[in-house]
């Protein structure tokens, strides 16, 4: 796929997933690929290697001699980044972040646990490096810096958790973290309580203190759920 294609398939992309999360679309909408090829004035080449990557998440559903029909939010692939980044973009932001919030909230504290067992040394150099970089942008409305650090903090966590499942839900943590700071949803600068709290748990899972790691990060969580009553009402 040439550069130039590459472009259009990504804008086609974005623009048909943020109108289907977003409800444009309702479940059981038929599109058709002519249409929508003369819509965004693109080939139908283009648009089927659309409908193919919106199929693999599960959004629409393509069959012949009916076109390609929208599904229901129950069918979504709602683990997907790209369907996280999509409705968080959109007018349901307030319960997609609560709701992805909430996920966390019974994941991370369970794995800085397991972390605390599992760490290897460097994981826990990471985790300490990573913890000071969030204190060290967390003053001066430094967030998009912030942000680097704060995930690849629970990165770190998921990973050094040593469960594969908890491990794969890096890329959706990451996804919900670059939503609350790119829609607004963060404090001008971080809570300091949540920024100590996670140095904290990297001091934790290095002393290999699990039920002390466990219960930092359940505070971490508790916390971010109270920012979004706050900002995301």
């Amino acid at each position: 796929m040439t550069t130039q294609a590459q472009g259009l398939h990504s804008h086609v992309l974005a623009a048909l997933g943020l109108a289907i999360t977003a409800g444009e679309y309702p479940p059981g909408t038929v599109l058709r690929t002519d249409e929508l090829a003369q819509r965004f004035d693109v080939s139908r080449t283009v648009v089927r290697e659309v409908v193919r990557v919106l199929e693999s998440m599960h959004l629409v559903e393509s069959r012949r001699r009916v076109g390609v029909t929208v599904l229901p939010t129950a069918s979504w692939n709602v683990y997907d980044p790209q369907v996280i980044r999509w409705r968080l973009a959109g007018a349901d932001r307030p319960r997609q972040l609560r709701s992805l919030t909430v996920l966390r909230s019974a994941v991370e504290p369970v794995a800085a646990g397991l972390a605390a067992v599992h760490a290897t040394p460097e994981q826990c150099r990471e985790l300490t490096e990573e913890a000071l970089g969030m204190v060290a942008t967390s003053r001066g409305r430094r967030l998009e810096e912030y942000l680097v650090h704060d995930i690849a903090f629970h990165r770190v966590v998921l990973n050094a958790s040593g469960n594969e499942m908890f491990a794969r839900l890096g890329d959706v943590v990451a996804e919900v973290l670059t939503g609350r700071t790119h829609h607004h949803v963060m404090f001008e600068d971080p809570d300091p309580a949540a920024v100590t709290l996670h140095v904290q748990v990297a001091e934790a899972v290095r002393e290999r203190d699990a039920a002390r790691a466990e219960e930092l990060t359940r505070q971490i969580a508790v916390g971010a759920l109270q920012e979004l009553d706050v900002l995301a009402p």
